[in-house]
């Protein structure tokens, strides 16, 4: 059953190649959605796909790349739309 989860992660996760490889692990787990940093210093992300694909992604984001420092994230579910086509790192 597909769904849909908005995160938030908090920590050393900007310039760490946090966005881009969320993006390679959500295209190798045909998650679709975005991903994108916040002028806070976090990154936040819509992941849409099915609910195993997804929870691995989520579970990936939190402890993400080698050089990343996951200190919180956290984790919302929403209505699944299908309104993404791929995913994206949104600017």
């Amino acid at each position: 059953m597909p769904v849909r989860k908005r995160i938030v992660i908090a920590g050393r996760v900007q310039g760490v190649a946090f966005r881009n490889s969320t993006e390679m692990a959500a295209v190798g787990l045909g998650v679709t959605g975005w991903v994108r940093n916040l002028p806070n210093g976090d990154v936040e992300g819509c992941f849409e796909g099915e609910e195993a694909a997804v929870q691995q992604l989520v579970d990936w984001c939190r402890r993400g790349p080698s050089a990343a420092r996951v200190d919180r994230l956290i984790e919302h579910e929403e209505f699944y739309s299908g309104e993404f086509s791929r995913f994206e790192i949104r600017y």
